[in-house]
């Protein structure tokens, strides 16, 4: 399987790919931690149903020292134990954020609840790692990247 594009052959599509993901990882000196950082990837990947991403996401994770049981249990987070209430948080702001078009958008109380645990500078890399892991999600379930090769910290 190919994908049914190269983002990066096009002399417009490589320089926008390149400002999207030296978007990401500028997020990596926020103070926003790490491991909620790539929670939430994972979470909006599955729910965009990109199988690139979450290749590559649970193999990042993992090999910064993430459990397989938080990984496994990313999906059924509001069941589980092993997230702290500011993971939930952030999964939770995430799938309000991924779902807008099924409508709702993100409602106050779900706003609130991030804000309890997250100051405005993590706040503002929690919607800017949410924006950006969907636009991620959105160009390669169009053009179909396949997944399953991807080796941890291939893209910095």
């Amino acid at each position: 399987m190919t994908a049914r594009l190269n983002m990066f052959a096009g002399q417009i599509s490589g320089k926008v790919w390149k400002h999207v993901i030296a978007a990401d990882q500028a997020l990596a000196d926020s103070t926003l931690p790490h491991a909620t950082r790539e929670l939430v990837k994972i979470r909006a990947s599955q729910i965009n149903g990109c199988a690139y991403c979450l290749d590559m996401h649970t193999k990042d994770a993992t090999a910064a020292g993430e459990t397989s049981v938080r990984l496994h249990l990313v999906a059924a987070w509001r069941e589980a134990t092993v997230f702290t209430d500011a993971e939930r948080a952030a999964l939770e702001l995430t799938e309000h954020g991924t779902r807008l078009a099924d409508g709702g958008g993100v409602s106050d109380e779900v706003w609130e609840n991030a804000a309890k645990h997250f100051d405005e500078e993590q706040l503002a890399a929690l919607v800017a790692q949410i924006a950006i892991i969907n636009a991620f999600n959105r160009g390669n379930a169009i053009i179909q990247q396949p997944a399953g090769d991807y080796r941890p910290g291939r893209h910095g």
